[in-house]
């Protein structure tokens, strides 16, 4: 047995190099796929105008409800046939929803790619959906739902989103929807969603080793049966940022914690400041060495973590701190966190700071990257957001290259700490002369 005294050096980085890119339009739809050679398993993603957003009022879930019915068996097989069907193949389906898309992802080993595909595609054109499964599976993610609404945070999450976007707008509700619109949701609402939005042909994301994968045959399974077109892409949401803050009590009565949701609008992610804007962040609150978390973990002493980062969609995004405080230190926890959001506004970053965001940006971003699953989810990006092919490549060397200058000037440009809103959830009959004295901003109680 051989000790070694002394810690190995880092060595040289290797040059960071993103796939080989490959487009088709292959029935009514489009296959966009990135080369791994010699890679023995492969990852598609169907992924389909079929966001959240597309949920009637008071029936928010209903496309979560849809995306986990899918494996409940199609109109030829049941879900134990459909299940052995996968198994068989050594395939993996998941099927999810975010804002933008609807996405049906299926990794199997590269020769049965294709069959992995034709499957995915039967749960996603014809699903069985059986009201007694839909009922079955609206029912558990309601409980679910109820039961997540239960713990501290759900609440705060969804007032911070009402009042920046308000109650009127999709986006002013919660992505997967709460216990009561989840509740709502019926066996027809699953069924019209599905008709009206999961019939288009949509975009096929593939990563795997293209010399042995037919696009052309991967798009006719994918895209076969469909008898709508692609819709355009809705233009990005317009917004203003308030004057004032605002304060927002949600009551948990004899909480011994507050949870702290603070935050405004900001861009959407296709903005040209991107990069300056998550790098500002990263600084401020993005990672364990940030401004936000030394001074209000390490120094202060009043949390476990403090989160701090922009979150864009196709259409709008977001800046937000999250965090939990001790009930006793609610406001200076808020003040302190003000306090840096204004310093960074103000006073953009030091090229110490820098250094280190640039460095765990860049790093993290090719660690990131090293399956096929995370290529494929890459490449979604690009697709919903209208980025160039060599967008990736580009990234990491803007990330490594980004100045001083630039952060700070996207700090000042996208950070307004005089028009946050500031979401406390805690025990109100504590907080409530508190906050007021404080001055923190319009104190309101929030409306849930």
């Amino acid at each position: 047995m051989t000790l070694v005294a002394n810690r190995p050096e880092a060595g040289e980085a290797r040059p960071y190099r993103f796939p080989e890119i490959r487009r088709e339009e292959v029935a009514g739809g489009t296959v966009v796929a990135a080369h791994l050679p010699g890679q023995l398993l492969a990852s598609s993603l169907l992924m389909l105008d079929a966001g959240a957003t597309h949920e009637s009022s008071g029936r928010e879930g209903t496309a979560t409800v849809l995306a986990k019915s899918l494996e409940e068996g199609t109109r030829t097989r049941d879900s134990t046939a459909y299940a052995l069907a996968l198994e068989g193949l050594g395939a993996e389906l998941s099927a999810s929803v975010d804002w933008d898309s609807f996405r049906v992802g299926v990794s199997a080993p590269v020769p049965v790619l294709l069959d992995a595909v034709r499957l995915a595609a039967e749960a996603t054109r014809t699903p069985r959906l059986d009201p007694a499964d839909v009922t079955r599976v609206r029912d558990d993610e309601a409980t679910a739902l109820r039961m997540d609404w239960a713990q501290p945070g759900p609440r705060a999450d969804a007032t911070l989103r009402k009042d920046l976007f308000g109650a009127g707008d999709r986006y002013g509700r919660p992505l997967h929807g709460d216990p009561t619109s989840t509740a709502a949701v019926t066996v027809d609402d699953v069924l019209a969603f599905h008709e009206a939005w999961l019939r288009t042909p949509g975009v096929l994301l593939v990563a795997g080793d293209l010399d042995t994968l037919d696009l052309t045959a991967l798009g006719e399974a994918a895209f076969g049966g469909t008898n709508k077109k692609n819709k355009p892409h809705e233009d990005p949401t317009k917004y203003e940022i308030r004057d004032g803050r605002r304060v927002i009590l949600v009551d948990r009565p004899h909480s011994v914690q507050s949870t702290l949701r603070i935050g405004h609008r900001s861009p959407e992610r296709a903005t040209p400041d991107y990069v300056p804007m998550t790098l500002a962040a990263t600084v401020l609150g993005g990672a364990f060495t940030s401004r936000l978390n030394h001074l209000i973990r390490e120094v202060r002493g009043y949390t476990y973590g403090i989160r701090g980062s922009y979150a864009m969609t196709r259409r709008f995004g977001r800046f937000e701190v999250a965090s939990g405080v001790q009930t006793a230190v609610t406001v200076p926890a808020i003040t302190d966190t003000i306090g840096e959001i204004a310093r960074t506004q103000l006073d953009g970053v030091t090229e110490e700071e820098l250094a280190v965001a640039r460095s765990w940006r860049a790093g993290q971003l090719s660690v990131e990257m090293q399956t096929p699953g995370a290529i494929v989810g890459a490449l979604s990006t690009l697709v919903l957001h209208g980025l160039p092919d060599d967008y990736y490549p580009s990234l990491r060397r803007e990330y490594l290259e980004a100045t001083v200058e630039q952060v700070s000037a996207a700090a000042a440009k996208h950070l307004h700490p005089k028009g946050l809103t500031l979401v406390v959830e805690g025990d109100a009959a504590v907080l409530r002369d508190e906050l007021t004295a404080a001055g923190l901003g319009e104190l309101v109680d929030a409306e849930i």
